[in-house]
């Protein structure tokens, strides 16, 4: 079951308080795929009622994260290999796109915001905190998607991200994909925004999610072998 957490009731509003710690709680297992959510449980350990827990299991399910079982309830999503590749075929055409619409479309502003998140690889990426980690990468898509100029494609990728945080955090705790990483992002960010190569930036995105995806199922399956094969 969840950690018992610390509510604070003057900040974010409840629900979002109890989203946040629940997609923490699955994010460091916590809670495993295939789990059930217990609501008594959930309202105990967050000290909220039963219909705050039931608004933020409705988010996470809308994300994707937690899954509502017929007879059963709601349960921490269990993905298959072929869920996750579905995922990231859609994931790689829609970031490829991005940082092609990047490239084409991006201020000289944007350019140098993009540059300068290069240049930090190293400290924060490299030799940072999961949390750092975490920041920058986040960072990295906020200006790769402004710069590409369209909300249509900003809005259907944080559907996608959400969905993708796991196998994230997976990769930003594994310090051989995090060195590989950084590899694939510096490429990206040359050529969408030194070259402003948008046939090149949009290669150099799609190889990164490819082998992201590759890396994703391996750690998950592993994982959850039990759940997803029993």
């Amino acid at each position: 079951m969840p950690n018992q957490r610390a509510i604070s009731r003057t900040a974010a509003p409840l629900r979002q308080q109890v989203v946040q710690f629940i997609r923490e709680d699955i994010l460091q297992e916590n809670l495993k795929p295939g789990q059930r959510l217990v609501e008594s449980a959930l309202c105990q350990a967050y000290d909220v009622s039963r219909t705050v827990v039931r608004e933020a299991l409705r988010q996470l399910e809308s994300e994707h994260l937690i899954t509502v079982v017929p007879n059963s309830g709601p349960v921490v999503t269990v993905l298959t290999e072929q869920d996750i590749q579905a995922i990231y075929v859609v994931r790689a055409n829609l970031e490829g796109l991005a940082a092609r619409l990047f490239a084409e479309n991006a201020t000289d502003a944007e350019c140098k915001k993009l540059l300068k998140i290069a240049s930090r690889l190293d400290q924060e990426y490299r030799h940072g905190t999961i949390q750092s980690r975490e920041i920058i990468k986040a960072e990295f898509y906020d200006v790769l998607i402004s710069g590409a100029n369209n909300n249509v494609l900003r809005e259907t990728l944080a559907l996608i991200h959400a969905r993708i945080a796991i196998f994230r955090r997976y990769a930003f705790i594994d310090e051989s994909r995090t060195e590989e990483s950084i590899s694939e992002l510096e490429a990206i960010i040359d050529f969408a925004a030194n070259k402003r190569d948008g046939d090149a930036a949009e290669k150099a995105c799609r190889h990164h999610i490819d082998l992201a995806a590759i890396y994703a199922k391996k750690e998950y399956v592993s994982r959850n072998k039990d759940v997803i094969d029993p």
